[in-house]
């Protein structure tokens, strides 16, 4: 929780200098992010986790603010 809580100060404070500043973007990439799962975790020589992980879902949202 206190990374969500992070999350959105940081929007409030920088979120002009997010790459996905809005809801619709940020869940854009978000859903981009989680689909390429796969791809990541293999590049960086992990297994995704099956069910995924709280983890999986920080590392997800994390992304999204930049993801493309």
């Amino acid at each position: 929780m206190i990374d969500l809580i992070r999350m959105r100060s940081d929007h409030a404070e920088n979120g002009a200098e997010w790459e996905n500043a809005t809801l619709d973007a940020f869940l854009e990439a978000l859903e981009a992010r989680v689909s390429d799962a796969p791809g990541w975790y293999g590049n960086h020589g992990q297994n995704l986790p099956p069910r995924g992980d709280w983890t999986f879902f920080a590392r997800a949202l994390a992304a999204a603010r930049i993801y493309e």
